[in-house]
């Protein structure tokens, strides 16, 4: 698809969802930070899988499961190409970003960390990249340390450049804020903390649906992402690992399919990558579905997407800013579609309550970053996520809703 065949009513038609009503209004969904819809051809493929090929994968010769299996790996073949890693092996299937970061902080340390290290990460992280590190730090006796942000919602780079030395054994952060739609510049960053053999785990929860990843290109050495983030199903995360570093790490969890061999005399071998962080059985359908949302997503283009999600950013930025005391919180000069915003006098969760009688879906509250709503010195915002099913027709309607909405909160 080019940007001459980008063609939105059909794009819509792909979603049920869209074409319901809440509370009589015509649904307006602006929350697909939290996460995104599925189009239909990832439900009737999910669908299509319990009706017909249901069976577990990996262990059974009949036709059922052998028919599962190829699926199934052929998706880890897809998220390779999709993320352009070296080896389908590098490609570690996860409940979502959440339990890939989990991994990659206990394996990890188990591995590489000792006493009076230090691991780094940044003001603007989600609780997931912020909690598996602080357990961490308890568990060996670590420490953490922070990147600070700026007034615009921008890692303060120079101040990093200070906390980069010896004693720091990994590095963590997100590619792209949840909170503030900051796109951090992680290509320069990675290249900063190898000079110093600092390892770096990106979240790209919130990326991979606005731009184009390639972990060669960045050269980072782990990358999490969730499936219900990029058109897929919730239940499936991917964990992206270099060969060396997931080869040196012990498994996350034990049971089923990470063995080689189990014996009550001698112990259990593990098997090779990826299976042996692959315990127990695997979300099938989920798998089969994030392959689907993928195929999607490629079939659009990457760049057409980020082009016109930043047309609707644009759209939405120069609106609501007509609206008196309303103040954008996060101005980074690279930004994704995330627009968050608190209004002068008027509580972020009266407001979302009162658009959510006229359709409108968007998120309030402290969106999992509670250290990023305190350094700007607030409780929470309201935030409006757009996606390419979106349009500036509704953006439009959001802004006069707003409008009335602050007025009768005022």
């Amino acid at each position: 698809m080019n940007k001459q065949t980008f063609d939105i009513r059909k794009i819509r038609g792909d979603f049920p969802i869209l074409q319901r009503s809440i509370y009589n209004n015509p649904l307006v969904y602006f929350d697909n930070a939290a996460t995104t819809q599925k189009p239909v051809q990832v439900i009737e493929r999910m669908n299509k899988y319990y009706r017909e090929e249901n069976a577990n994968i990996h262990r059974g010769v009949h036709h059922l499961s052998q028919i599962s299996t190829m699926a199934f790996e052929e998706t880890r073949e897809k998220v390779k190409l999709f993320l352009n890693a070296a080896y389908n092996h590098e490609i570690i299937f996860t409940r979502g970003t959440t339990e890939s970061i989990n991994l990659v902080a206990s394996s990890f340390a188990h591995s590489f960390l000792k006493e009076g290290d230090t691991i780094l990460i940044t003001e603007m992280e989600h609780h997931s990249n912020i909690v598996p590190w602080q357990m961490v730090c308890e568990q060996y006796k670590t420490q953490l340390k922070y990147i600070p942000i700026d007034a615009k919602g921008e890692l303060m780079e120079d101040e990093m450049d200070k906390l980069l030395n010896s004693k720091v054994r990994f590095l963590a952060l997100t590619h792209l804020s949840n909170a503030l739609g900051s796109i951090n510049p992680i290509k320069r960053i990675i290249d900063k903390a190898h000079k110093h053999n600092i390892p770096v785990l990106i979240d790209g929860a919130q990326a991979v649906a606005h731009i184009k990843v390639d972990v060669q290109e960045l050269d980072c050495d782990f990358y999490c992402f969730s499936g219900h983030k990029v058109y897929g199903p919730m239940g499936i995360g991917i964990m992206y690992g270099k060969e060396k570093y997931l080869n040196a790490m012990p498994p996350y969890q034990g049971g089923g399919e990470m063995i080689k061999n189990v014996s009550l005399i001698n112990g259990t071998s593990y098997n090779e990558l990826p299976f042996k962080f692959e315990a127990g059985t695997p979300n099938v359908s989920e798998v089969l579905g994030l392959n689907t949302a993928i195929e999607y997503v490629n079939n659009i283009g990457m760049g057409i997407i980020a082009d016109y999600e930043n047309e609707l950013l644009c759209h939405a930025t120069e609106k609501l800013q007509q609206i008196e005391g309303l103040n954008i919180i996060g101005q980074a000069s690279h930004k994704a579609s995330v627009l968050s915003f608190v209004v002068e006098g008027v509580h972020h969760y009266d407001i979302g309550t009162l658009l959510d009688k006229k359709g409108f879906a968007l998120r309030t509250g402290h969106h999992c970053a509670q250290p990023v709503m305190e350094k700007f010195g607030i409780n929470g915002t309201s935030r409006a996520s757009f996606s390419f099913y979106n349009t500036k027709e509704e953006i439009d309607r959001l802004y006069e809703a707003l409008e009335k909405v602050v007025g009768i909160l005022r």
